[in-house]
């Protein structure tokens, strides 16, 4: 078992977290695959541009919840579908399970198969646990810090790749940025023969960052419930991430880039632009 001390007499038991969001993944992930199979049934509201949710987001969110409650009470948790509600002081609590219970609704919603449950962990606010569980392809990531990256048995590694010629980059956007924060990058990219795709599943997009399908992925505005969970595989995968949670990342989103060590300057030299790299 693996404890982490606290100077409080709290331990956090990481392997009982990791057993229960694996489980508890794949458990949300069935109940959302019965509603997919009969979604012209669900009620579906808008919340704004390019952003919908139905039945399905709050029952699969409700599943999660549950099992955390019950076998954590002490644990906080920020889920999409209720992260309008939390406490800006949920940046400093012990562990925070951070959760989408389906990422690519609007896929989800279109009959497409581009969705995931997507489950993050974080202690004393460093992303430690991360589960992704595609119920489509009945394809379980999960990785944990210091232990490596795995969908089901098999290990994950992220892209060798030293150029974006080299393979598929991901991409992500939404209308909280106006186009223009958008077009240069792509730009830049398509100029140094590079090609992308867009899924609408950020974070299954980082789950095959981490099993090296893609190269990499760059979005430059995304919420945590969608990242943090693939944050953790790319690491393990020996990938390279930026360090999304700068300036309240958890609570009001950020950029996120990952892809292989190799390709991550690369990377970030599309995303700054020539001469702008910090």
């Amino acid at each position: 078992m693996t404890v982490i001390e606290s100077p409080t007499p709290l331990s956090i038991d990481l392997d009982a977290r990791y057993t229960l969001a694996r489980a508890v993944a794949q458990q949300a992930g069935e109940r959302a695959l019965q509603m997919f199979r009969n979604r012209a049934a669900l009620e579906v509201e808008h919340k704004g541009l390019q952003d919908f949710v139905s039945i399905a987001d709050r029952d699969v969110e409700g599943i999660v919840r549950r099992a955390v409650s019950e076998a954590f009470p002490d644990d906080a948790f920020l889920g999409e579908e209720s992260a309008a509600g939390v406490s800006a002081t949920l940046s400093s609590e012990r562990v925070v399970w951070v959760v989408d219970p389906i990422d690519g609704t609007s896929c989800f919603l279109n009959g497409l198969y581009a969705w995931c449950v997507s489950i993050g962990i974080l202690v004393d606010g460093e992303p430690l646990i991360g589960v992704v569980f595609d119920p489509n392809s009945n394809e379980l990531f999960h990785a944990a810090r210091g232990r490596g990256a795995f969908v089901g048995e098999t290990p994950l590694n992220a892209s060798p790749s030293c150029h974006v010629r080299e393979g598929l980059l991901g991409v992500g956007f939404s209308h909280r940025l106006k186009p223009e924060a958008f077009m240069p990058f792509l730009g830049r990219l398509l100029g140094d023969g590079g090609m992308f795709i867009r899924n609408g599943s950020g974070a299954l997009m980082m789950a095959y960052v981490a099993a090296g399908r893609l190269i990499g992925y760059y979005e430059p505005h995304i919420n945590a419930w969608d990242c943090l969970a693939g944050i953790v595989l790319v690491r393990e995968a020996g990938g390279t991430v930026n360090d999304f949670l700068a300036n309240d990342g958890l609570l009001r989103g950020n950029p996120i880039m990952a892809a292989g060590q190799a390709l991550y300057p690369v990377l970030m030299t599309l995303v700054e632009g020539p001469g702008e790299q910090s």
